[in-house]
């Protein structure tokens, strides 16, 4: 029997899971890290946290699982996007990595359209520059802290920070380079014209493979560590949601998946770039060689709610430890018994600024409605209401640019609630539905690896035999017409209030 394993080195913690070649679940383990933020706005994490997590749970499911270490022939990694890891020449952390949705670097950001022109960087980038992608904090670095800049010899992103570790390989892969603002995304190679604009050493950058390629072996003094068998082989893998599109079978035209995680996401599959000029979606390269796929972001979709519960719903959480019971599923039936438009009160998701479709670093959250009528219920509602108004906003930029969806899939923790899937339902109008299995970014990550190791023919074979469907939601007609007068409404507030959002920033 052959086995897999994948490491998804996420925001909140890395979830490390062994599958069999049928996709199934053998062991499973998670271990979370703290989270920094040195001042509004920013947002950082220490990569040895991710290493630790990362030794530890592989050590443990490994135990677990009882299977021999030979049996798994293949590792794959998939984790959080953008971030932004500086080694020194004997490859130690500099300092702690500048993470995805960290939103210090507006001004890097007009400094690089300057540089290269922002036309000509959506062009080759597929993107504009962003807050959150590596670019913009290389930049910051060196113009803030030269002196780590100038010690700084290798430049990664996280899960290649992990592939580092395991191999002592210094390399990545098209769908998580394609988000670093320095990728020229129709080559899927780095582009030269970006690197010189923004003087940057093409040398501080990893070699770029394609995600099921074999980019390593785990080494001698890592094997010891882990119970891993020395020379077992690391695909490049995939950023998170290029690998819960492999997950999830998103692989293919025409399908595609929503995902409410901390952030919120719409993802289509296409064989065919097609780049939005106005930046308002991402252009990625896809885990699957040749192809591509587009999304859009919710900077705070389950982040939101996970704000709302610590900051104002603790008799929630003490009712939800006193009965054993998930204190989501708690605030989910409370939503519930609101109605459509939470009696008249609106939530913006802007927590910390915005990617899809505004981007704007500058937004905030907003309630808007605000009366003695309303209770917690309300509030809770209107939070999911407004996640998924912004997911919503995401889907609408993707079928003007042309693509069809036939098939929407959901994942992450947001997708797991029923209430929440007919939400989704009845606001994109279409039929929504959920996978046998749910490990998303990990089962992608082991996917390719599977692939890389020469078990599936490709990602597509691989594909069609592991993933299954479960349930669906369809969408109910009068839900639909209701919801959209208040998604109408939702859209005319950040038109309002965009320049008080600018005001805001400036005291």
């Amino acid at each position: 029997m052959k086995y897999l394993l994948g490491i998804d080195i996420g925001t909140s913690g890395t979830k490390t899971i062994l599958f069999d070649t049928d996709g199934n679940v053998v062991a499973s383990s998670t271990k979370e890290y703290p989270l920094y933020t040195p001042q509004n706005g920013w947002a950082e994490q220490d990569p040895i946290d991710w290493w630790e997590a990362t030794k530890d749970t592989i050590q443990e499911v490994v135990t677990l699982s009882e299977v021999e270490n030979e049996q798994i022939v293949g590792i794959g990694l998939s984790g959080q996007m953008h971030g932004l890891v500086m080694l020194d020449e004997k490859g130690q952390v500099i300092r702690n990595a500048i993470i995805w949705c960290d939103q210090r670097t507006a001004r890097q950001c007009e400094e690089i359209n300057r540089l290269v022109g922002k036309e000509r960087h959506i062009e080759i980038a597929a993107n504009p520059p962003l807050t959150g992608f590596m670019a913009s904090k290389i930049l910051w670095v060196r113009e803030n802290e030269s002196e780590n800049y100038n010690r700084c010899k290798h430049m990664l992103l996280p899960k290649d920070f992990i592939r580092y570790k395991l191999t002592g390989i210094f390399a990545t892969e098209v769908s998580d380079a394609s988000g670093t603002g320095l990728l020229d995304v129709r080559k899927r190679c780095w582009s030269d014209e970006i690197l010189e604009k923004l003087s940057i050493d093409k040398e501080f950058l990893p070699k770029v493979y394609e995600s099921q390629e074999v980019t390593g072996t785990v080494m001698e003094e890592v094997a010891a560590l882990t119970h891993l068998k020395a020379g077992t082989i690391v695909v490049g893998g995939a950023g998170d949601n290029a690998a819960a599109a492999v997950g999830t079978g998103v692989v293919s035209d025409g399908k595609a998946f929503v995902t409410i995680g901390t952030s919120g996401v719409v993802f289509a599959h296409t064989s065919q770039i097609n780049i939005d000029p106005k930046g308002g979606v991402h252009t990625f390269c896809a885990a699957v060689p040749g192809a591509w796929h587009v999304m859009g972001v919710t900077q705070a979709a389950g982040l939101s709610l996970r704000w709302l519960k610590d900051q104002m719903c603790e008799e929630i959480k003490f009712q939800a430890d006193e009965k054993g019971e998930d204190v989501y599923e708690i605030m989910t039936q409370m939503a519930n018994q609101s109605p459509i438009g939470a009696h008249k009160l609106l939530y913006l998701p802007y927590l910390n600024g915005e990617r899809t479709p505004h981007l704007d670093p500058n937004c905030r959250g907003v309630f808007f409605g605000i009366s003695s009528v309303h209770t917690k219920k309300d509030f809770i509602r209107a939070v999911m209401e407004g996640v998924t108004y912004s997911l919503k906003d995401c889907l609408g930029i993707i079928l003007e640019m042309g693509y069809s969806v036939d098939e929407m899939i959901a994942c992450g923790g947001g997708g797991k609630s029923r209430f929440w899937r007919q939400m989704l339902s009845d606001n994109f109008d279409c039929n929504v539905q959920t996978l046998t299995a749910d490990e998303g970014p990990a089962l992608g990550a082991a996917i390719l690896a599977g692939v890389g190791a020469g078990l599936f023919s490709s990602v597509e074979e691989a594909c069609n035999k592991i993933i299954h469907k479960k349930s669906q939601q369809e969408p109910i007609v009068a839900n639909t017409e209701v919801y959209e007068k208040y998604y109408k409404a939702y859209q005319g507030l950040y038109r309002t209030l965009k320049e008080n959002f600018k005001d805001l920033a400036k005291l």
